[in-house]
């Protein structure tokens, strides 16, 4: 089960300003990615479950994450159906992100009080999944639409809350573009998390990379 409610995880996003995202099957090599992003300074980390037996990787570093890093909060990306959605809340998920708007995973975890965050492209996908109760809408892919399209959204809407995934990156000019337009939060993968981190275990670099991230992300806002 869920250790935080959706209002809270949601909380965590907007404080945090940007949401990890990283798959690898090798459980240990994944427990030491979360732990430096955890002393980095992020409370969150999607797990992109897109191998085969993902969710056995994800039980574990969600048992990891739950004895030994207080307050990270583990969600699931990469959710096609409810019965994956279901499969990784009954493993303590605490947030799921969809690829596109499904209305079937929205059911399944607003029956839990799971935040679930779909992928939206046009203004009737992100209406009708705030219809369905969302409270984070994912933009992807976000290189597509770029921080124009948010400020054009959030002009009739400013009550709509969005977290661009894909095309963001640690770059401040990048990073700059998205937060001016408004959005709550941002989901970066490879550009943070990147092949040459995880190919030379290079976990302090990890580690100050997030932090010096977040740091920007706090300046950006201020």
């Amino acid at each position: 089960m869920a250790q935080y409610s959706r209002i809270e995880v949601a909380s965590v996003m907007k404080e945090n300003g940007m949401v990890p995202l990283f798959y690898h099957p090798d459980v240990e090599l994944g427990k030491k990615v979360l732990k430096a992003c955890y002393d980095g300074g992020s409370r969150l980390m999607e797990f992109t479950a897109r191998g085969d037996f993902a969710y056995e990787a994800f039980l574990e570093l969600n048992k990891y994450a739950i004895k030994e890093l207080p307050g990270m909060v583990m969600g699931v990306g990469s959710i096609t159906d409810a019965a994956a959605a279901s499969l990784f809340m009954q493993m303590g998920a605490n947030f799921i992100v969809t690829p596109s708007l499904r209305e079937d995973i929205a059911i399944a975890c607003n029956r839990r009080k799971v935040l679930w965050s779909p992928g939206c492209g046009s203004l009737a996908e992100i209406n009708r999944a705030e219809e369905m109760g969302c409270e984070i809408i994912k933009l992807f892919p976000g290189s597509t639409y770029g921080p124009g399209y948010v400020k054009a959204i959030k002009g009739p809407q400013p009550w709509t809350s969005v977290m661009p995934t894909g095309g963001v990156s640690t770059d401040e000019a990048n990073l700059k573009g998205w937060f001016d337009a408004g959005v709550i939060c941002v989901g970066m993968g490879s550009q943070l998390i990147s092949k040459d981190i995880l190919a030379n275990k290079d976990f302090a670099g990890l580690e100050n990379r997030v932090r010096e991230t977040l740091a920007l992300i706090k300046k950006l806002r201020s």
